[in-house]
């Protein structure tokens, strides 16, 4: 099985893949994999009409993620972990598996099967994000209102705005956050740059607040699937109470209205983002799972 490296000219392969066999796991657009390929060193192949796509770990070690297409993914999950047993043979898995995908073609008395609890997708009500209905939202109903009172905005989406103002925001973000010194952050600012200095390619959707004529907040996301946005970035300026709040409402309300739900990704285990994901009381996580053989 040859696996070759993932560029910007596969988007159609990918998407014809994606389109037949629509994800619910954030981890499966192109858009998501290519920003993120600097970092995690995407390389796919195909059998059978099955996608398949291995990645590198933090750990520098390769997993795969789980076959897609209309194909016989059971067949190609055996194959998929053969080929990385061979590659690595202490160690091969399948990571950010649904639990879709595995009650429909993981056998449990071939493979072990192990909860990711720290890489489930948070999904929203978008009528939520938009609305921040009852007494559950009063809060973050507050912040927004205490933004809107205090501060003359406009909100563009991304095809009226030049990228490098998108930019110039991350950059700042990351000063503030000495992004060159903590790894996860340096290799996000990277992904932000690539997403945004390809996007009229990726077609991903955009969304900024300006303020004074000057971006202080911005989102980047686009349809998973026929009912579900994912947000991949969401960055704004800490010094502004009620930023994040606003662009939240504002990009679900501008982009994604006639969605049903958003899936803004994961807390990766971390404690803030977990209890900031928590905050907007989703309406389910997306269960994923990690795959390796007995």
């Amino acid at each position: 099985m040859e696996f070759k490296e993932l560029e910007l000219q596969d988007r159609g392969v990918f998407n014809e893949f994606l389109s037949q066999d629509p994800p619910r796991t954030s981890e499966l657009t192109f858009t998501n994999l290519f920003m993120w390929r600097l970092r995690y060193k995407p390389v796919w192949s195909t059998w059978d009409d099955c996608l398949l796509i291995c990645i590198q770990g933090d750990d520098g070690k390769r997993f795969g993620l789980p076959p897609v297409g209309p194909g016989n993914k059971d067949r190609a999950l055996s194959l998929l972990l053969s080929e990385l047993k061979r590659q690595s043979p202490e160690q091969p898995r399948v990571c950010r598996a649904g639990k879709d995908f595995v009650d429909s073609y993981v056998d449990d008395s071939v493979h072990q099967i192990t909860e990711d609890r720290d890489n489930s997708d948070y999904v929203y009500l978008a009528e939520n994000l938009i609305k921040l209905p009852g007494n559950k939202f009063h809060r973050k109903k507050n912040h927004l209102n205490r933004f809107l009172k205090h501060y003359d905005f406009a909100y563009r989406d991304l095809d009226q705005i030049a990228p490098e103002a998108f930019l110039e925001l991350q950059e700042d973000w990351c000063e503030l956050r000495s992004c060159v010194e903590n790894s996860s952050l340096f290799h996000e600012d990277r992904a932000i740059y690539e997403a945004l200095t390809n996007y009229r390619i990726l077609a991903f959707k955009g969304g900024a607040i300006l303020i004074d004529s000057k971006v202080e907040a911005f989102a980047l996301g686009e349809m998973l699937n026929h009912d579900t946005a994912v947000i991949h970035v969401e960055k704004a300026n800490p010094d502004i109470p009620g930023l994040y709040t606003a662009i939240n409402q504002q990009f679900c309300q501008s982009t994604w209205s006639h969605a049903k739900y958003v899936n803004r990704e994961q807390d990766l285990g971390v404690e803030g983002l977990r209890k900031a994901k928590l905050s907007y009381y989703p309406d389910h996580l997306v269960e994923k799972f990690t795959i390796a053989l007995k």
